[in-house]
């Protein structure tokens, strides 16, 4: 069984619980998998679905279906945003060119696509597989109806991943197993970025923000790559008059996206506190993010905060 979970480092309870699941052939209708974005909770849900359907064994064409997504038994949810009547993940979302201000969201038709997908009999497994990815990104009607999909589960095994558990009803933590995931320490994270052909030397604030997370430094080393150098040349300075920041504000807000922007700020937030920044600064930028998630005028927000952190102003 340990052949099967070999490659998922650093999360030994979780595999064994995982292993004796399908060693007993005692698989719960429905489990959560919690713990921080990028530890290998995907990786878990597509090992444990392919011991499901190969008999708790290894198996290439199985993981291969898996990872393509074209199990027949198998519904992999994930966040969408909507854009002219349609539905589309991050990835369709970042291909098509689309403005991402707020993050993306499941949606009540997806989760009632769920339960259609568990009430119907498998074609080729013994039961129906549904993953669904964020599970803490649910709207309240998507939550109620993925409730009462839980209460009659069907012919089926439900995953839920999820770094923010207590974001979800707690009637439905009730109903799942709780499989949880933690942290790597240094060294894990260095095996999983070797096996991986990840390594690089990290800037700091970026091992910072991936916070013992291999998945996680991988997307910020990728986020920080899309930042134009002349911006982030422009923050570590911080502007030094009212007409600068005014003018940082606008070419922000003209190169990124809002996730980028979400993402620029907890960046910032910590390059400014390893070059020892105040706490008033390390504050204000703490507001900005609570403004930008609140749908305030982007530009604005960014003009008076950085106004705000103008020496010359403030």
């Amino acid at each position: 069984m340990s052949a099967l979970f070999e490659d998922l480092i650093g999360q030994p309870r979780a595999v064994d619980l995982l292993s004796a699941a399908l060693a007993q052939d005692r698989v719960a209708p429905a489990y959560l998998f919690a713990g921080p974005e990028g530890v290998g909770r995907q990786l878990a849900a597509v090992r444990f679905l392919e011991g499901l359907l190969a008999d708790g064994q290894p198996s290439a064409r199985e993981r291969r279906r898996l990872l393509e997504r074209n199990h027949p038994d198998l519904l992999w949810v994930e966040p969408t945003y909507q854009h002219q009547g349609r539905l589309l993940t991050r990835a369709e979302a970042e291909e098509a060119g689309l403005s991402r201000r707020t993050p993306p969201q499941l949606r009540l038709e997806q989760i009632r696509d769920i339960g259609r997908c568990l009430a119907r009999q498998p074609v080729e497994a013994k039961r129906g597989m549904v993953v669904i990815e964020a599970a803490e990104a649910m709207a309240e009607a998507a939550a109620n109806a993925l409730l009462k999909t839980l209460e009659e589960p069907g012919h089926g095994v439900l995953i839920l991943l999820t770094s923010a558990p207590e974001r979800l009803l707690s009637t439905i933590r009730s109903r799942c197993q709780l499989i949880r995931f933690l942290r790597l320490n240094p060294e894990a994270m260095a095996q999983v970025l070797e096996r991986t052909g990840s390594t690089a030397q990290d800037a700091p604030e970026l091992l910072a923000l991936a916070a013992g997370s291999p998945g996680a430094l991988i997307d910020h080393r990728r986020s920080l790559a899309g930042l134009p150098e002349e911006l982030v040349q422009r923050l570590d300075s911080l502007p030094a008059t009212p007409m600068e920041a005014l003018a940082l504000a606008r070419d922000l807000c003209e190169a990124l996206d809002g996730e980028q922007q979400l993402w620029l700020i907890g960046w910032w937030q910590h390059r400014l506190w390893r070059s020892g920044s105040s706490a008033s600064r390390l504050k204000r930028l703490e507001t900005l993010r609570a403004q930008l998630l609140s749908f305030v005028q982007p530009r604005l927000a960014w003009e008076v905060a950085l106004l705000d952190l103008t020496p010359s102003v403030s």
